[in-house]
């Protein structure tokens, strides 16, 4: 959004339907690249920013509020929603984001709190921005990106270290070339996959594979899952009828190339309704 303008409501409205924030942060000096604020300073960026989402989370806490005094007219029990919601009002008043909220209150507030879609209340990934000369350098070098990792840390929020321009180019690459370019800088993983991972590890995600002759399907579950829930990402039926997983673990299957050979060397194994995915 240009400065100025606030966030938008319809982008506003799309970050809400989403699980985490990833918040890109500029920390390289470049002359060629102006800034709109005229100079660079990460933590500045990021306050701004969070400041946006709180001040469009008071809107809806105001509506909370409002909401539970009309019901409580009728059953007295929304009064305590109201009360909850207006001390949250109060925290946010300060400029402060609902994650740093919900330590503060008895669990089940914060539980009551948590039902709110409040963007300030979602977890943030902090992508910081380098410049491509600073790919590869060891990254507690770098001071921008020091200064977001301590920015980060207090509100417990994760860091990924990019360079976006690199990331442009890499996505315009055929495979091949691609493979070379990361091989030539030293990239173990795109910065995508190193997002997508963080993700999943902020909101306590991961992925087990289904594999069959036509295809081989990743379906995503929360960690912790147990086997006939897992079946039910597939098909509602699958859990219902669910009584038992044959499984490998897919290092093992690349390695021996089949699951005949995988059941030859006893790698495959019959697991029950209790067993936790992997």
């Amino acid at each position: 959004a240009s400065k100025g303008e606030g966030l938008g409501n319809k982008f506003l409205a799309n970050i809400r339907e989403t699980d985490a924030i990833v918040h890109v942060v500029r920390c390289f000096d470049d002359e060629n690249v102006i800034h709109v604020e005229g100079s660079t300073d990460p933590i500045r960026d990021m306050d701004t920013i969070d400041l946006e989402l709180v001040m469009s989370d008071m809107e809806m806490v105001d509506r909370r509020i409002d909401k539970a005094q009309k019901a409580a007219k009728g059953d007295k029990k929304f009064l305590h929603e109201a009360e909850v919601f207006q001390g949250l009002r109060e925290w946010l008043d300060q400029g402060k984001s609902a994650r740093g909220y919900l330590p503060q209150v008895p669990e089940d507030d914060a539980a009551l709190i948590a039902t709110s879609e409040l963007l300030s209340l979602k977890p943030v990934i902090y992508a910081a921005n380098i410049k491509e000369s600073d790919m590869g350098k060891d990254e507690d070098s770098l001071p921008f990106v020091v200064e977001v990792k301590k920015f980060a840390a207090k509100e417990h929020s994760e860091v990924l270290v990019i360079c976006a321009k690199t990331e442009e180019e890499l996505s315009q690459m055929d495979p091949d070339d691609k493979a070379v370019f990361m091989e030539e800088f030293g990239l173990g993983e795109s910065g995508l996959d190193r997002l997508i991972k963080k993700s999943y590890a902020l909101l306590g995600l991961i992925s087990y594979l289904t594999a069959g002759e036509k295809e081989t399907r990743a379906w995503t579950i929360v960690k912790g899952t147990k086997a006939p829930q897992a079946a039910g990402k597939i098909h509602s039926d699958f859990e219902k009828g669910f009584i038992r997983a044959d499984v490998v673990n897919w290092e093992t299957l690349v390695e021996l190339g089949s699951i005949a050979a995988a059941k030859e060397k006893g790698k495959v194994r019959s697991e029950g309704k209790e067993y936790v995915m992997q």
